[in-house]
């Protein structure tokens, strides 16, 4: 029952009983004593016997099975137990430490997130006096370690050599560890055991995964080349046997595609020189005479072609004969002698029908007449044809134009009948057709006299405006004969005034009367001849541009003004407004602000100003 139990690495393992306790299995109260002065709970809590189902002579309970992953046979992960079952774990004895599992009642201790390719546990809850020779006693059970960090504070970390191992580190969390048989503080602890992160544990785990990530690599490329398609054998270089081989293979139809492709390698490789010139020689000629196979069988698919369209030119007539025979039977029972016994869904019927077959008729016998053309083509193109050959195609022409010719006249027989027919259905149409016209024929006839309407409205507005224009020129013709008028009247007073100046030798009249005289002349013939403003619409664009330009104080661009203008009157230009701004440099002034590139045109309102030196 004492004998220590082994591991699969050979360490001693777990004991289920151990002297130093000294208390019998099989004795529960003995048993319940010892749980309570550990501090648990008793198991039986309902007043049963504690451990009612255990055997001495197996020295286990036979009711609830003891787990234990630690013990050797196990693997990485401890087997599957149902959830009705309670998780009973066990005493474990050590040579120099003994460790009491916790109360199954209580909640499973928490843990962190297992980082990737973990090695490394934590260790909390050490013994003050426990050492490393402890640490290594108590965790070596579960696996080889490789490296322990200890600090002061009652807590290490370990390292393992396999991942499978921390798992069974992890299994000895909760546990009470007591050295030897001592009841000090100092000798006991709760261990809490828990996954670490480590540097080396995350590099051997990246490396495994590259390692992966190659083997996959590799794989996937080994799959692709099994699947890839085998490329064309590599050429051969030119020699004397293999040029022998070559021109034998040219003079073979199934593999000349083969050695003309070796022929065009050799000669764009530059093999060709002096010495296998004539090789090449031969076989480029026996290249050229593989061309009159080819004609040859391109004539005889040729000959097999016409066979073919000569067969289906019967086939096609053939069916246009019946086509037409189908037609003609539908023409009949379209009579009236006919037509009056059907009803009028059969009669509907018997049309949709005729038309159907009417389409498919004229269809095939385009396809028949384009056939037929194409043979005249054909036949004017071999005019220059042996005559022998050309007399039996002849004669072979002559009567399938008869039979062609036959098969005409019954079809337009029948198309005569169809026609007629149709005729009459369009008659009947006609009558519908022409009332809808006449509808239409109103609708137009009311645009038309809209539009009438619209043009004689324009007409009389263009009127007005013509008669406002030959008044406008009347006046003017009238103020420029008064304006004659009194030329003529100054004139004769200008004369009047000398005679008498020269009677009376004063010269201070007569200066007056000239400077008088000059002034009125001058103003008059600026105001005929230099007047700015020659026509009422100038003088709206100048009164249009001076309220412009009086909203803007600091000038404008003649296109930010032109393009004001033109949203009243598209036809005003640039040019025509800037001649006329230069024209009254009175009320309009131009200025240049800026410097070099960024030279700019302002024209500014200066009316106000100009009529004070006007």
């Amino acid at each position: 029952m004492n004998q220590p139990l082994l591991s699969a690495d050979g360490a001693s393992s777990l004991s289920l009983e151990s002297p130093p306790i000294g208390v019998p299995m099989s004795d529960p109260t003995a048993w319940a004593t010892a749980m309570s002065n550990l501090g648990m709970a008793p198991l039986g809590i309902t007043g049963q016997p504690l451990l009612p189902d255990f055997d001495s002579a197996l020295g286990m309970m036979t009711g609830i099975p003891p787990i234990n992953p630690l013990m050797p046979g196990l693997g990485i992960v401890p087997p599957p137990i149902p959830p009705d079952m309670p998780v009973v774990k066990e005493i474990i004895h050590c040579k120099s430490c003994t460790l009491f599992p916790p109360n199954p009642n209580l909640p499973p201790p928490a843990t962190r997130e297992r980082p990737p390719g973990c090695k490394t546990v934590f260790v909390g809850g050490l013994p003050e006096n426990g050492t490393e020779q402890i640490i290594v006693e108590v965790f070596e059970q579960c696996g080889e370690i490789i490296a322990i960090r200890k600090s002061k504070k009652n807590f290490c970390h370990i390292r393992f050599a396999e991942e499978f191992m921390v798992d069974k580190a992890l299994y000895l969390s909760g546990y009470r560890i007591r050295l030897g048989s001592s009841t000090d503080k100092k000798d006991a602890g709760r261990l809490h055991v828990d996954f670490a992160q480590a540097r080396d544990d995350l590099y051997e785990w990246e490396c495994k995964q590259r390692m992966l990530a190659r083997e996959e690599r590799h794989r996937r490329r080994i799959e692709e080349e099994r699947f890839r398609p085998p490329s064309p054998p590599p050429v051969v270089h030119y020699s004397d046997h293999e040029c022998s081989i070559v021109a034998e293979k040219l003079k073979d139809d199934s593999k000349f595609s083969e050695a003309v492709q070796t022929l065009l390698t050799w000669i764009e490789r530059g093999e060709v020189n002096r010495r296998s010139a004539n090789n090449f020689y031969s076989m480029i000629q026996s290249a050229n005479s593989h061309i009159r196979r080819l004609m040859n069988e391109k004539a005889a698919h040729e000959k097999d072609m016409e066979e073919a369209k000569e067969k289906f030119k019967h086939a096609l007539s053939g069916i246009l004969v019946q086509f037409e025979q189908i037609v003609a039977v539908y023409h009949s029972a379209s009579k009236q002698k006919a037509w009056d016994h059907f009803t009028k869904a059969q009669r509907k019927n018997i049309s949709v029908w005729c038309k159907q077959a009417e389409e498919i008729r004229n269809i095939h016998n385009d396809e028949l007449m384009d056939i037929r053309r194409e043979e005249e083509m054909e036949m004017s193109d071999d005019d220059t044809e042996d005559p022998l050959e050309a007399k039996e195609v002849d004669e072979s022409a002559l009567i399938s134009q008869a039979e062609v010719l036959k098969e005409e006249n019954d079809s337009l027989r029948w198309q005569l009948d169809a026609y007629r027919n149709e005729v009459e259905l369009l008659k009947q149409e006609q009558g519908k057709v022409y009332r809808d016209e006449d509808t239409s024929r109103e609708q137009q006839l009311k645009l038309i006299q809209q539009a009438l309407q619209g043009m004689q409205q324009h007409l009389l507005k263009v009127q007005d405006e013509y008669k406002k224009r030959e008044s406008e020129l009347e006046k003017v013709k009238e103020d420029k004969v008064r304006l004659e008028k009194l030329l003529d009247t100054l004139k004769e007073q200008q004369e009047l005034t000398d005679e008498e100046d020269r009677q009376r030798g004063t010269d201070s009249s007569t200066s007056r009367i000239c400077s008088a005289s000059q002034e009125k002349e001058s103003s008059l013939e600026r105001t005929l001849n230099s007047s700015p403003i020659k026509s009422e619409r100038e003088a709206l664009l100048v009164g249009i541009i001076s309220t412009f330009l009086h909203v803007h104080p600091f000038g404008a661009s003649i296109e930010y003004i032109c393009s004001y203008l033109q949203r009243l009157d598209s036809k005003i230009c640039t040019t025509e407004v800037e001649a006329l701004m230069m024209r009254l440099q009175h009320t309009f002034k131009q200025e240049l602000s800026g410097v070099g590139a960024s030279l700019e045109k302002r024209w500014k309102f200066c009316g106000f100003d100009g009529l004070k030196m006007t």
